[in-house]
């Protein structure tokens, strides 16, 4: 079978087309609630996949991360209040169209460019990706313990703050990954005499716990946002508006599909290179700021697209390169697909079906922008106290339908804990979740090479593709500790020549 052939026989003999549908409009109703990031709607739906199928169930979490990141604009562009660092960059004249009363044109612009950036990064996310998979044969145990390392170098090196903090965070996460029973052995390990433990900590339960419940603890100790004020309705961008938008759109898509395919990148960087650049190449720059449309376009272009192209190395590699797409990567664990070089050779049914979704999901985000508009609106200016109190009460009731247990309810909160802590201190949070998920795999697969090569620790540089990847994790943690000395030693400048 084709391609083509697997991806229509998901659409039409599955119930994927829908749920792409209802991934779209749940991520928009998400994307819409200041500080429901994409990745929060995403892990609020992880508990209600299970028993799906795979492809269905992939589906509905990736066209969630597709609509959220044309939510995200509605609070960004209407009052002013970005829902993810993401959105931030279409604050400045998505808000500065809406005072000048032209928020319908900004939110039309927003919705009109993000679709086709999608449909964009869709294309590379089909064309790339696929050709990826030649390199199936080549990864033994000790590539694929090597690829596990390089996924945390990367994560940890890239993230915002400091170094240390990142590896310490994804070090935490490989500790929490040992729980439970040994790969080879089978002895249990840190299970304190539990037998809830002895399978390990589902990822669900850490992800849900330091995405969204810890996101919402935060939200809970906030003031109440601001009121949408009046009725908008969306204007579609006409031919003129195009050709003045159009420049920026374009380097927004540039752009989106580079960070994207960049793991530790995600759309928050993007979308301000996006618009640093389109305002560098505008001819008329002043107005960025001012209610600019290209100001929109730009930002809204590279989310949109990255929200496609994103999946490349988590599907070909299984690295994330975001929190969105970490929470994917653990929801492709659940439902027994094993992200990397072999998903294609093993899975190609699921891939293409996915892709088939994403289709469905990007194009009937222009007709579901529009429709659910108002909703979004009506949910935006409900009481806050009121949001969050539905909101946990959809996360434990739908933890707890999982398995009945209070066992997993006392984990989430430990996670959201643990998550809350992370925050107030300024560790990043992606790292620990890649730890967790990518733990297995870098242990049994460290273990299977000793044990290939009668514990040997040379297998994993006579290994050419091991030695590679080892490579650039090695460059990676370099390069990133010699920009933190750099930084340390000219702020230590700065301080002496500020005394």
């Amino acid at each position: 079978m084709t391609g083509f052939d697997y991806a229509w026989t998901a659409l039409t003999t599955t119930p994927a087309a829908f749920a792409a549908i209802a991934g779209v409009i749940w991520g928009m109703i998400g994307g819409s609630l200041p500080g429901i990031s994409a990745s929060i709607a995403q892990a609020l739906l992880l508990p209600f996949t299970y028993g799906m199928d795979p492809t269905v169930a992939i589906t509905l979490l990736a066209s969630t991360y597709v609509g959220a990141e044309y939510g995200h604009s509605i609070p960004a562009i209407l009052i002013n209040t970005p829902g993810t660092h993401a959105a931030a960059a279409t604050v400045a004249d998505g808000y500065a169209m809406q005072r000048q009363g032209r928020g319908g044109e900004a939110l039309g612009i927003s919705l009109a460019v993000g679709v086709a950036a999608g449909l964009g990064g869709w294309l590379l996310l089909v064309g790339v990706t696929a050709q990826l998979a030649d390199f199936a044969l080549l990864f033994r145990p000790p590539s694929y313990f090597a690829l596990g390392i390089l996924g945390i170098s990367v994560i940890a090196t890239l993230t915002d703050g400091s170094l240390v903090k990142g590896f310490i965070s994804g070090t935490i996460g490989l500790m929490i990954a040992t729980i439970g029973t040994d790969p080879i052995s089978g002895v249990s390990r840190y299970t304190f005499d539990q037998p809830e433990l002895l399978n390990g900590i589902p990822y669900i339960l850490i992800m849900i716990g330091v995405f969204a419940i810890s996101e919402l603890f935060v939200q809970t100790s906030e003031p109440e946002w601001e009121r949408v004020p009046g009725s908008i309705r969306i204007k579609l961008p006409r031919w003129k508006m195009w050709k003045e938008i159009l420049p920026s759109a374009l380097i927004g898509f540039g752009v989106g599909s580079v960070e994207g395919c960049m793991p530790g990148a995600g759309g928050a960087i993007a979308s301000f290179m996006a618009y640093n650049e389109a305002k560098r190449w505008s001819r008329n720059r002043a107005q960025f700021g001012h209610g600019a449309p290209g100001g929109v376009a730009a930002p809204e272009a590279a989310n949109n697209t990255v929200a496609c192209t994103t999946l490349i190395p988590t599907l070909s590699f299984g690295i994330p390169a975001s929190n969105s797409t970490a929470v994917l990567l653990g929801g492709l664990l659940l439902h027994g697909m094993d992200p990397g070089p072999l998903l294609f050779t093993n899975h190609p049914d699921f891939v293409y079906g996915l892709f088939g979704g994403l289709l469905v999901a990007n194009i009937s985000l222009l007709f579901l922008g529009m429709l659910f508009m108002t909703p979004c609106l009506w949910l935006v200016s409900q009481p806050k106290p009121y949001l969050m109190a539905g909101i946990y009460a959809v996360v434990f009731s739908g933890v707890f339908a999982i398995s009945n247990d209070n066992f997993d309810l006392g984990l989430i909160l430990a996670a959201a804990v643990l998550g809350y802590a992370m925050r107030y201190f300024k560790f990043p949070v992606l790292p620990l979740v890649l730890g967790l998920i990518l733990g297995y795999m870098i242990e049994s697969n460290l273990r299977r090479s000793l044990v290939i090569s009668g514990g040997h620790w040379s297998i994993f540089v006579e290994d050419p593709v091991s030695a590679i990847l080892l490579s650039i994790a090695t460059l990676f943690v370099a390069v990133a500790w010699i920009r933190n000395f750099l930084q340390m030693r000219n702020n230590a400048k700065q301080a002496m020549a500020a005394a």
